[in-house]
C-alpha cells in the first residue's frame, strides 16, 4: 500500500487521493479500505487512544481514483452530507472511451435503472419503475486517430450507480478498462479517475477546490502527447 496522499487536512476534514481498487469503505471482499486506512494515519499521527472519529461523505467506486473528502467531526460530516444531497458538492471525472464522439462537447440525460442482484445498471424508458435521472456534461480534450481512444472531462450533476460508464457505453464509448460495460481493454485498470473536487467548508464557509490528475502510466500515458 502506498502512503497515503494527504491534500489538505485540518481539525474538520482531510481531503486525500484514493488510489485505484481500494474500496471506499469496507466491504465483503474485507480488503483494505480508504476509512481504515485514514483512521490509522490519524490514530499514528495524533496519538489518539480508542477509535478514531472519520465520516464518509461521499464514495467512489473500488477502481475508481481520486480526489475524496473525508469528515474529521460528526458535525462537518452531517454538514457535507447535506451538501452531497443539495447538490453543492461538485465532482468532475476524466475518462478514456473507445472511438471519437459525434460532438466535442455536450450534455448526456438518460434514466438508469439499477439491478442490485448483478450490481449493474442500464439505460431504461423514463416511465421505468425506480428509473432515476442521470445527467452530466462532457468534454472532449483529446482524440487519438491511432488507438482511436478520446479523453474525455466529465461534469457529474446527478451521482447514479456506475453513471458514467453506463451513459458512455450505451452510446457505444464504452470505458477503456470496463469489465462490466466494455469491449475494449479487458484485463486493463478502468480508466475513470475524479479529478476535481469542491465543496463549501463546514465550519470556515469559504469555497474549497482540489485538483489532482491520474499519473500517466497504464491507459493515462495518452496524456502524454
Amino acid at each position: 500500500m502506498e502512503p497515503l496522499n494527504v491534500l489538505y487536512e485540518d481539525n474538520h476534514i482531510i481531503v486525500v487521493v484514493k488510489p485505484v481498487n481500494i474500496p471506499s469503505q469496507a466491504d465483503k471482499t474485507g480488503d483494505e479500505d480508504m476509512l481504515t486506512i485514514i483512521k490509522k494515519y490519524l490514530k499514528e499521527k495524533y496519538n489518539k487512544p480508542g477509535d478514531v472519529y472519520l465520516g464518509l461523505v461521499h464514495r467512489l467506486d473500488r477502481p475508481t481514483g481520486g480526489v475524496m473528502v473525508f469528515a474529521k467531526t460528526s458535525k462537518s460530516a452531517s454538514r457535507l452530507s447535506e451538501q452531497v444531497r443539495d447538490k453543492k458538492m461538485h465532482k468532475k471525472y476524466l475518462c478514456i472511451v473507445d472511438g471519437k464522439l459525434e460532438n466535442e462537447r455536450g450534455t448526456f440525460k438518460d434514466y438508469l435503472l439499477k439491478n442490485e442482484k448483478t450490481n449493474t445498471s442500464k439505460v431504461v424508458d423514463e416511465k421505468t419503475k425506480n428509473a432515476k435521472e442521470a445527467v452530466l456534461d462532457y468534454e472532449v480534450i483529446k482524440y487519438n486517430e491511432e488507438i482511436n481512444l478520446s479523453v474525455v472531462k466529465v461534469d457529474l450533476h446527478t451521482g447514479r450507480h456506475h453513471q458514467i460508464r453506463v451513459q458512455f457505453a450505451s452510446r457505444g464509448h464504452s470505458l477503456s478498462g470496463d469489465q462490466k460495460y466494455g469491449t475494449r481493454g479487458r484485463g486493463k485498470q478502468l480508466a475513470l479517475w475524479a479529478y476535481y473536487l469542491s465543496f463549501i467548508h463546514p465550519t470556515k464557509k469559504e469555497e474549497m477546490t482540489f485538483e489532482y490528475y491520474p499519473e500517466k502510466v497504464g491507459s493515462w500515458k495518452i496524456l502524454e502527447n
